[in-house]
């Protein structure tokens, strides 16, 4: 498999808009069900990602085996909203059906400084939904250092996250290659002190095949080829798959 097969099974198919419907969301999970009779010999995208009031319709909808439905939630994209509310939500998408969670961290304490909070709130939401997984949003563009960063990653990892995220993608800069070193460093780190691997998933703003391959070359690089897997590596993407569709078969392609 080459690297850029691999990274069509690690995206994240995104539809997180305003504008999103129930039709316009079961339309991209039905291409989802049919993506294996159009391109048999490629793996299918790893989750499909979308706002918590279509987690019923993707699970009723969604009929191929081994494709994940990841849910935003903990009043995504800000974060800006009660606790309770936080996990009630998270709860509430888990029960509807989602695999997974992406919430973004609290950054009102983050750079307040008031750190115990911040990992406070995604323990709570941990704790709330399970065995679903739990992936914390850094939105690293707004973290202005390495630093910042890092003890965000560590923050999230300390606290529960299953994976650790850049972007929502809501705001600029998105994902970036910088942070992308930096939080496999914090991931690489937890990993040699405790033996737990935490996943990694760069999102927002990434379009290009070259985007995808900077990221996956990041991962192999720093965290090693045991993190280039679904369970732990992740792409979060919406118009990337037909761009990588279209260098893999040599024509444009616009599937999705």
């Amino acid at each position: 498999m080459t690297d850029l097969t691999a990274c069509l099974g690690f995206i994240d198919l995104t539809s997180l808009n305003t504008t999103d419907t129930d039709a316009k969301i079961e339309a991209m999970v039905r291409k989802v069900n049919e993506f294996p009779q159009h391109f048999p010999h490629l793996p299918n995208v790893a989750a499909i990602c979308v706002y918590p009031s279509f987690t019923g319709l993707v699970r009723k909808t969604l009929t191929v085996p081994n494709v994940r439905i990841a849910v935003t939630g903990a009043g995504f994209p800000s974060s800006q909203t009660f606790l309770k509310i936080k996990t009630k939500e998270c709860r509430m998408a888990v029960e509807e059906g989602a695999d997974e969670i992406d919430i973004v961290l609290s950054l009102n304490y983050f750079l307040s400084g008031k750190y115990e909070k911040t990992a406070e709130e995604v323990t709570s939401i941990k704790n709330a939904i399970g065995k679903a997984h739990l992936k914390v949003i850094l939105e690293s563009g707004t973290l202005h250092n390495p630093e910042a960063i890092t003890q965000a990653s560590r923050i999230a990892i300390e606290a529960g996250a299953d994976f650790i995220k850049t972007s929502t993608g809501k705001s600029e800069p998105a994902a970036t290659p910088e942070a992308a070193r930096v939080m496999c460093q914090a991931i690489l780190e937890h990993h040699q002190k405790t033996g737990k691997q935490v996943g990694f998933k760069p999102a927002g703003g990434i379009v290009t095949v070259e985007d995808a391959l900077t990221y996956f070359a990041i991962v192999h690089q720093t965290l090693g080829s045991e993190w280039l897997t679904p369970k732990l590596f992740r792409i979060g993407a919406s118009r990337l798959v037909n761009n990588l569709l279209g260098a893999i078969t040599g024509a444009p392609v616009t599937y999705y």
